[in-house]
């Protein structure tokens, strides 16, 4: 079946379930992504940290080193966007799967559209540098590139997967008002969140770990969304 996708892409499908691996790269043939498969943990982290991919695949349960594993080894040296594929899709095992850097998570059985969707969304976030866009945007000590997609806490570059790089562009250009959660998962995933979605909540606790000393805060407005100011201005706002 021939998908509609304007740009090639290198994707890495951990998983050992031959046959779905297969279905993958059948589905996928006339895309323009070039399908990579390996079939067990320690081959899927050296084949992911040694060659540039686009994207990975990645599923939980892998023969040798499971794929939660193989992510916390892989955000040591890399920000390559990854999709965790898994049967386990308790909220448990989703909220491990992003608080150890992946992009976006999906349970198994999943059929091939939704696949698709989802890695045409993640590699959209991930190549995303419309021109109109400021060069870059500065809120305290942090400072984020749009033509780069990094991001810099005083002179020192902060490690920042894709997912968590446009979540704090959203937040940083929005400075100092609320952002609405439906906003924010809007545009990072297309798609209309359930009520019970908790992947973006867990992706904002990572960077607030990441931020501190940023001189910036991140805080949750309950019922409403997510607001991003600097410390100082937003201790005068909470005096007042």
């Amino acid at each position: 079946m021939e998908q509609e996708n304007p740009q090639s892409a290198s994707i890495l499908v951990i998983d050992d379930d031959v046959r779905l691996c297969q279905l993958i790269a059948e589905f996928f043939q006339d895309t323009g992504y070039v399908i990579h498969a390996v079939h067990d943990g320690p081959t899927g982290l050296a084949r992911a940290v040694e060659d540039s991919f686009d994207l990975i695949l990645l599923d939980v349960m892998l023969p040798g080193l499971d794929g939660f594993e193989i992510l916390t080894q892989l955000r040591r040296r890399s920000a390559v966007p990854v999709i965790m594929l898994t049967a386990r899709g308790t909220q448990h095992d989703r909220i491990l799967g992003l608080n150890a850097g992946a992009d976006d998570y999906l349970s198994k059985p999943f059929g091939p559209e939704e696949l698709a969707a989802r890695i045409a969304a993640v590699l959209r976030r991930s190549r995303h540098t419309l021109t109109s866009k400021p060069e870059s945007t500065a809120v305290g000590r942090l400072r984020l590139s749009a033509a780069t997609r990094r991001v810099w806490l005083g002179d020192q570059p902060l490690e920042i997967t894709s997912t968590e790089f446009d979540i704090l562009d959203i937040l940083a250009r929005a400075a100092g008002r609320v952002v609405s959660r439906d906003e924010v998962w809007g545009m990072l995933y297309q798609r209309k969140a359930s009520p019970f979605e908790r992947s973006v909540e867990v992706h904002i606790s990572r960077l607030r770990r990441k931020t501190e000393g940023a001189g910036i805060v991140i805080r949750t407005v309950r019922g409403v969304g997510y607001l991003l100011a600097e410390e100082d201005a937003q201790l005068k706002a909470d005096t007042q």
